[in-house]
């Protein structure tokens, strides 16, 4: 898993969230781990383009993967959601104190 969010992979992990799909998985394995398949069809997409955006999410550390036997099992990464929220508060508090005199 990767580590907490830092300013260099912001933008990547803020690119991830900005598709409501990918919130929605996020809201869908926030409580639990889920499967592809289910996570597909909650979401009414084709499984292919429900792993596309697994994908995503896992690229940037988001979404963590658990595989037993064929299932592939997927959940949010809490602690991963709490450090990219802190890393936007204080990308924008940085900014913010830039632009004043």
């Amino acid at each position: 898993m990767p580590g907490p969010v830092f300013p260099d992979d912001l933008d990547d992990a803020l690119r991830a969230l900005s598709h409501p799909t990918r919130r929605a998985m996020i809201r869908l394995t926030t409580r639990t781990d889920v499967p592809a398949t289910e996570l597909a069809e909650e979401l009414g997409i084709a499984p292919a383009t429900a792993s596309e955006h697994l994908r995503v999410l896992r690229k940037t550390g988001l979404i963590e993967l658990t595989a037993t036997g064929t299932w592939r099992r997927y959940q949010a990464v809490p602690a991963r959601l709490d450090a990219l929220v802190n890393a936007l508060i204080q990308d924008l508090r940085t900014q913010t104190n830039k632009e004043q005199p």
